[in-house]
């Protein structure tokens, strides 16, 4: 089977396997041949504390034209950190304009976690995000973040599976077409709730926590998800591997000293 073209619109950190650097590696590795553009030069992990960031949406603007000129074309986008509505308003009419030539659009929504949101997010991010939203096949926030986009209520608790399902919902209003929710706790257990709009089935896949953090878990996830899915696999099993690949990386790492700068990937590839 020839291996799709995916196009990876994310920013890139210069010292961290994050974004950009954490999902080139995973894609190329199952034999997808990848290109990126970035929505962001970032000097490091936010974890840090202390970081620099250049916006490229100039950039970004004069790059779509040569593109277009030039004819690529890609059999999937996925796009991660947007970091203003004028890009993302840039970066959604292109995925629109590629999505009505047959390229499928992944969104992961980045803007947050444990109920609050990141560094320099602000409404202006949010409503950038649901823009990207409305031009996706498949979106994977987290619960935290599928609060934010949908106006919902953040519950440390957690919710039910009715629950869940009604924000799947709140979250197709906004366009897309499937949905997965990570990080949310499910009738009291760890889960990823989702909607595929192929089979109209809602589904919750539970998974063991280890109680350690690292910055790029939802970059590995979403590089493996994708991986699967361009290969012809339905949305469960693809979504379970990219809960198993990122739960035996976790394990594997969760003794590592520096902890900020992510997983060292490279080394672990063969386990996916």
């Amino acid at each position: 089977m020839s291996k799709k073209q995916i196009l990876l619109i994310n920013d890139m950190a210069g010292y961290g396997k994050v974004a950009t650097a954490a999902m080139l590696p995973i894609l190329s590795y199952l034999g997808h041949p990848v290109y990126n553009l970035p929505t962001a030069l970032v000097s490091n992990t936010l974890d840090y504390g202390k970081f620099k960031i250049l916006e490229t949406t100039d950039y970004i603007k004069d790059v779509f034209p040569v593109w277009k000129e030039l004819g690529f074309h890609f059999d999937a986008i996925a796009t991660g950190f947007i970091v203003s509505e004028r890009q993302a308003k840039i970066v959604a009419d292109y995925c629109r304009e590629q999505a009505s030539l047959g390229t499928a659009i992944f969104v992961d929504p980045i803007m947050g976690d444990e109920g609050k949101l990141y560094n320099g997010v602000t409404a202006a991010t949010i409503n950038s995000m649901r823009e990207m939203i409305s031009v996706a096949d498949l979106i994977f926030p987290n619960y935290t973040e599928a609060c934010y986009l949908t106006s919902g209520k953040y519950n440390a608790d957690g919710v039910s599976f009715e629950e869940a399902k009604r924000l799947l919902d709140d979250l197709r209003l906004i366009g897309t077409k499937s949905a997965l929710i990570t990080s949310i706790v499910v009738d009291g257990t760890p889960s990823v709730a989702g909607y595929n709009h192929v089979t109209d089935k809602y589904f919750s896949l539970p998974y063991t926590e280890i109680p350690v953090h690292f910055p790029g878990t939802g970059d590995i996830f979403s590089a493996i998800l994708i991986g699967h899915l361009l290969d012809g696999e339905l949305l469960i099993p693809s979504t379970q591997k990219a809960m198993d690949g990122v739960y035996k990386l976790i394990d594997l790492n969760k003794d590592n000293k520096d902890k900020n700068r992510g997983i060292p990937l490279e080394k672990y590839l063969g386990i996916l």
